[in-house]
């Protein structure tokens, strides 16, 4: 007799777990306590949620689990930043980046395995897409780095693996659970969903959520931006400027951040840059120009340092906001870009006993 699958209770935000505690005989309330048990305690034996009824109790043992994707792979970088790859309970797995900076650290999380976007300098990309995550998988990264750290970060990006918007609900989900008071705490200002630009999930998002929005940029006009990001010949920059403009209306004091990559000779001109500042006219916006980091097969080069300054000169003296991205994790392929989910396998005891780590 074939075994039925248990329910994972990651997949489940507050309002999900209330409507779930009242399905199973409980009170909202008892939803709320087994959210908070979960995520704040960090508890997966439903045996130790001891505020709960021992009925509720035995009816998530008989059908439901907590289940947290493993970290089987775990590689620190000489600046303190550490890449955690994490397996999934069919064998895929993901690439989380932690990176401490001061009192502050940041969570890099993924939402899909692989992505299908297909951005011309992203690693990422040239694996191909295999699946969405589930709310719980990317949950799950929170929650790991969370028992990894002693404490929630400080800061989540959705700017791992995969295109956020192109796994819309799942990451609405995951995102409510790490602002959730009851849960992770973190600051709506301090959840950053990055995204190529993927107009009328943009749209539907503002009706979800209002987390801070970044944009991969990345060029400032449609013919260069068709080859770089191909998304954009689907949503050219006629939509997605209007769309993000509309994303933050009404609130005086953000901004939109536009994700540059920086590539010698591609679109790091001043041309470029004069070109960019007109794009973002009367848009309050803030750029992060970043270094390209180099992965093996691709043709694309680093901009140099002298032009890359320059560049940002020149978008500063017009008015826009804009910061050179400092490079964290490139020395373990952990940088921008350079996610890819494959690795060999190395037991984490291993590493943290000071054996050499292989590169992903």
């Amino acid at each position: 007799m074939e075994t039925m699958a248990r329910i994972n209770l990651l997949d489940f935000d507050l309002k999900g777990m209330e409507t779930l505690a009242v399905e199973l005989g409980a009170k909202p309330f008892h939803g709320r306590n087994l959210l908070k048990w979960i995520h704040k305690h960090g508890v997966t034996d439903f045996e130790q949620m001891t505020d709960l009824p021992r009925s509720l109790r035995e009816r998530l043992e008989s059908g439901y689990e907590v289940a947290v994707p493993e970290i089987v792979f775990e590689q620190p970088s000489f600046d303190g930043t550490t890449k955690w790859v994490l397996e999934l309970s069919d064998g895929q797995r993901v690439e989380t980046v932690y990176i401490p900076d001061g009192d502050r650290s940041t969570i890099c999380v993924s939402s899909q395995v692989g992505c299908a976007l297909d951005c011309a300098f992203c690693s990422t990309a040239q694996q191909g897409f295999n699946r969405n995550l589930t709310a719980g998988e990317i949950i799950g990264q929170v929650w790991q780095a969370t028992r990894e750290l002693g404490r929630p970060p400080s800061n989540v990006v959705m700017m791992g693996m995969g295109e956020p918007l192109a796994n819309f609900d799942a990451v609405v989900t995951a995102m409510d659970n790490m602002m959730e008071d009851l849960a992770y705490m973190i600051s709506k200002s301090r959840v950053t969903l990055s995204t190529s630009g993927i107009v009328p999930a943009l749209r539907r998002l503002r009706d979800h959520s209002d987390v801070s929005l970044a944009v991969s940029l990345h060029a400032p006009d449609n013919l260069l931006r068709d080859h770089l990001v191909p998304i954009n010949r689907k949503y050219p920059l006629e939509e997605l400027i209007p769309a993000c403009k509309d994303y933050i209306h009404g609130e005086k004091r953000r901004k939109i951040t536009w994700e540059y990559v920086m590539l010698d000779g591609i679109n790091d001109s001043i041309s470029h840059a004069k070109a960019l500042i007109r794009l973002l006219q009367g848009v309050p916006s803030k750029v992060n120009l970043i270094p390209f980091n180099p992965f093996p097969g691709t043709d694309f080069k680093t901009s140099p340092p002298e032009r890359i300054e320059a560049f940002r000169d020149r978008l500063m003296r017009a008015g826009i906001i804009t910061i050179t991205r400092k490079t964290r994790g490139e020395d373990i392929d952990a940088a921008c870009g350079q996610l890819v989910g494959k690795v060999r396998d190395r037991s984490r005891r291993q590493l943290r006993s000071g054996a050499p780590a292989d590169k992903a």
